[in-house]
């Protein structure tokens, strides 16, 4: 994130959602206040592409680890692969690899493992949404194609695709191609990104509910009161997106109630709601 801040002339910038190294794709940043607005993104579902090669499992269960596992799986057809990555569809429960981000201890299971160090890691539950599986040139690799929920362990399903196929297996070339709607053809590569790339913060919540606000409204939520949900006609659950006059993103707020919104995020400051 630090060559991140200097591209974007920020002295605050946060990301939403980690990539594992050594994982490629859509990473969503915000700087200053924005960034407060990032716990929006955290479920958003994701979708990733990769490969999975059959047959070899490595000690990281990507191709950047030694090999430490051989099973001859020479009869594999698609109809068979398809079939098992049928079988994970809907909520599973996976152990986090010990290479990946998480952490434990304020520490990254990465990191912990480069030293040797391997601990005990409780089950989490997560969605996959979609697994597709279409063979390749190579008869032991299959391109894979998921939409899953946030925290979902690519390689862990990668090895557990192989066990379940009589083998093992390994993932290379993971790429993150969507958080949401925020798609990899509209991303800016980190070599290239620079201030004029910074978005509305309107957009990284655009997936709520929007509301647009008097002037009146504007001030009182520039000091951070609770609103009448009749006086901004708010429907629903939220949270909602508030926006100014001119569309701009000055707010988001949640629920207290059946009568009233809470402040949950504000990005306008008192003296700018009032000119």
């Amino acid at each position: 994130m630090a060559r991140v801040r200097r591209a974007l002339l920020a002295r605050r910038c946060g990301h939403g959602g980690t990539l594992d190294p050594p994982a490629s794709g859509v990473l969503l940043v915000a700087v200053g206040r924005a960034t407060r607005l990032l716990r929006y993104v955290l479920d958003l579902e994701k979708h990733y592409r990769a490969e999975v090669v059959f047959g070899r499992s490595t000690s990281t269960l990507d191709d950047t680890g030694e090999l430490v596992a051989e099973v001859a799986m020479d009869g594999l057809t698609a109809e068979a692969v398809q079939a098992a990555a049928t079988a994970f569809v809907g909520t599973i429960a996976q152990v986090p690899p010990m290479v990946s981000a998480v952490k434990i201890g304020g520490r990254r299971l990465y990191q912990l493992a480069r030293e040797g160090v391997e601990v005990e890691r409780p089950p989490r539950e997560v969605r996959i949404e979609r697994l597709a599986l279409a063979p390749t040139a190579d008869p032991l690799v299959y391109a894979l194609d998921l939409e899953c929920s946030s925290g979902t362990y690519v390689r862990s399903l990668a090895a557990d695709l192989g066990e379940a196929l009589g083998g093992v297996a390994h993932l290379r070339g993971l790429r993150r191609i969507a958080i949401g709607p925020f798609e990899a053809a509209a991303a800016v590569p980190l070599a290239e990104v620079g201030p004029g790339d910074l978005r509305p913060a309107l957009e990284i919540v655009a997936h709520l509910r929007p509301l647009q606000l008097t002037d009146e409204l504007l001030a009182a939520v520039a000091v951070g009161k609770a609103l009448d949900r009749r006086a901004v006609g708010a429907v629903g659950d939220g949270p909602f997106a508030l926006t100014d006059g001119a569309g701009a993103l000055v707010a988001v707020y949640e629920s207290q109630g059946p009568e009233r919104l809470k402040p949950s995020v504000v990005l306008v400051a008192p003296q700018a709601a009032g000119n």
